[in-house]
């Protein structure tokens, strides 16, 4: 059974916004007291955090559907809905996260590490809080906003300072397992290691991390064998360390070929050439694996490479192996630039932008975008004429009305606001704006215009008390 994940795709989808309600305040003797409908609540968001003690992606592979949870909807007496609980993803140290199209979003190495993959959306407002002077009495709320939700891919590459790279049995778990305490799996047949290990190594004052990338294979880089689901993994060390096998068993290799063709295929994977190299050659407690390491020494380092002669099962060389790859790495740390944290700068919008666009595209829709026109319309109730009226106000008091008029937009003409896959489309008519009077006059409900029996009556009696009087003054000469 698999225990080891290092690439998953995932669904993750953030929770809805709570409804706003329109509510009216009702008690004895004040039948219309006023808009008390609360706010809806937020949707939770999906956070992404680096967890050191989570070291696979296993959990994500089983369950790839994630979600937060929704915000509740506003209630009358001015009861807002409660927040949706946000849903918080522990990740392995040195998880990179990319778009369903390949492109990086973010790259989390360090504990604690946050990132925000889905954004929860924001609660709709009650008619309490829409009520103004001009409108005192809203028989509409906003709607919620939908979370965000999307397909992300989640890659792990191994946080480790030294790589061991080579050959299968070429004898790397055996080197890791001496080095540190790691305990990988060795056995006598090729691909033993089906996973990277990762073990600490301390010599003298300095402690570093030490990972064993499973073996590499002519056309790893192009994805025979392992080679292309581990090489990510030799990313972010700071050297890599050759292990050749000096007492293979097949009559085809030989130490030499073995290092020229692991180069060539991290060389055709491609970001490593920065890296230093060292070369360990391996299995020297064999006679005859001693004998090939005098012979081909002299050739490694005439190619400039540091050579070292080493056996996991003697355990020789390997203290002289360990202070070689703390002093690399400590040069390594050394040389890196010290991280000064990100100074947060504030930069608020203009007063007066807009913050949308209009343009006409070839099927002579105009096509409206931006941050608030389309929040809006996601807002909107379409079944409440009285919300439609809202939204045609607000759009014609950001400009929109006078932007189409400029882009060259008749009546008649198509109207999209939004993006191709959830736009609300509607004919224009330049007296859009005025859709909230049809309503009746500003900060009026045409709701309280219902005839009143007792009002009408004193109408009456005024009006016939006035008939009478002019009877009156027609018939007194005087």
């Amino acid at each position: 059974m698999t225990t080891f994940v290092d690439r998953v795709d995932l669904y993750v989808a953030a929770g809805n916004g709570g409804h706003g309600c329109a509510s009216v305040h009702r008690e004895k003797f004040k039948p219309l007291g006023g808009p008390d409908g609360g706010n809806g609540g937020r949707g939770g968001d999906v956070t992404l955090v680096v967890d050191q003690s989570v070291t696979t992606l296993l959990d994500y592979h089983h369950s790839p559907h994630r979600k937060a949870t929704n915000g509740q909807p506003g209630a009358g007496d001015n009861r807002s809905g409660k927040d949706g609980q946000d849903l918080v993803l522990p990740v392995p140290d040195g998880t990179v996260v990319l778009d369903r199209n390949g492109n990086v979003l973010a790259d989390l190495v360090g504990q604690g590490t946050t990132f925000v993959a889905g954004q929860g959306g924001r609660g709709g407002l009650g008619n309490a809080a829409l009520a103004s002077a001009r409108r005192k009495a809203p028989g509409f709320a906003l709607l919620g906003e939908p979370g965000e939700d999307r397909d992300i891919v989640l890659e792990l590459k191994t946080v480790a300072d030294v790589a061991l790279v080579g050959y299968p049995s070429a004898g790397k778990s055996s080197l890791i397992s001496v080095l540190s305490a790691a305990k990988p799996k060795i056995a006598d047949y090729p691909f033993t290691t089906l996973v990277p290990n990762l073990g600490v190594v301390t010599a003298g004052s300095t402690v570093y991390t030490i990972a064993d990338v499973p073996g590499l294979i002519p056309g790893a880089s192009q994805g025979r064998g392992l080679g292309l689901e581990f090489l990510r993994h030799v990313e972010r060390c700071s050297v890599l360390v050759h292990v050749l096998d000096t007492a293979t068993l097949e009559s085809d290799r030989d130490p030499v070929s073995d290092l020229d063709m692991i180069e060539e295929e991290l060389k055709q994977y491609g970001g490593l050439e920065d890296r230093p190299r060292i070369v360990v050659l391996n299995k020297i407690d064999i006679p005859d694996g001693h004998d090939l390491a005098d012979m081909i020494r002299p050739d490694l380092e005439a190619r400039g490479y540091r050579v070292f002669e080493a056996s996991a099962v003697a355990r020789t060389g390997l203290k002289e192996l360990s202070f070689a790859l703390a002093g690399i790495v400590a040069e390594a740390r050394a040389a890196k630039p010290v991280e000064v944290a990100t100074r947060i700068v504030i930069r608020p919008k203009a007063v007066d932008d807009a913050g949308f666009t209009v343009t006409l595209e070839e099927d002579g829709i105009y096509r409206v975008r931006g941050e608030k026109p389309e929040r809006w319309v996601r807002q909107t109730d379409f079944n409440n004429d009285e919300a439609v009226g809202y939204l045609a106000d607000r759009l014609n008091r950001l400009g929109v009305e006078a932007e189409l008029m400029k882009a060259g937009a008749r009546a008649g003409d198509g109207v999209a606001i939004g993006a191709e896959d959830n736009a609300v489309v509607f004919d224009w008519e330049p007296t859009m704006a005025a859709g909230a009077e049809m309503l009746g006059r500003r900060g009026e409900d045409h709701r309280l215009e219902a005839p009143r029996p007792a009002a009408q009556r004193r109408r009456d009696r005024e009006a016939e008390r006035d008939e009478v009087q002019r009877e009156f003054d027609d018939f007194n000469p005087f």
